[in-house]
């Protein structure tokens, strides 16, 4: 699987969530909400260091990840991560390799 983050989303990150160069970014598995790929799961986002990475990408030098205990959720998607052009918030897209 592969992460990707868009220059907008990770603007975003970067000023909502005070990254900057040498942060990590989470993405996590929560119980409840709504997924488009797992049924009564969601993601959720910490801003917190890695413990056992099982996927990561970088950008403007900080680590979006995703914990190895948690790669099952996505089921072989890749994650793209945009900003939603209305919301204004991040938009996550899943597509299976």
């Amino acid at each position: 699987m592969n992460i990707t983050i868009n220059d907008d989303a990770a603007a975003w990150y970067e000023n909502e969530m005070d990254l900057s160069s040498g942060s990590y970014l989470r993405f996590f598995v929560r119980y409840g909400g709504f997924s488009s790929i797992q049924k009564g799961f969601s993601l959720g986002v910490s801003k917190e260091e890695p413990d056992h990475i099982g996927v990561k990408t970088e950008k403007n030098g900080i680590t979006y990840y995703i914990e190895e205990k948690d790669i099952w959720y996505f089921d072989g998607h890749d994650m793209t991560v945009e900003l939603h052009p209305v919301g204004q918030e991040p938009d996550f897209k899943f597509e299976k390799k």
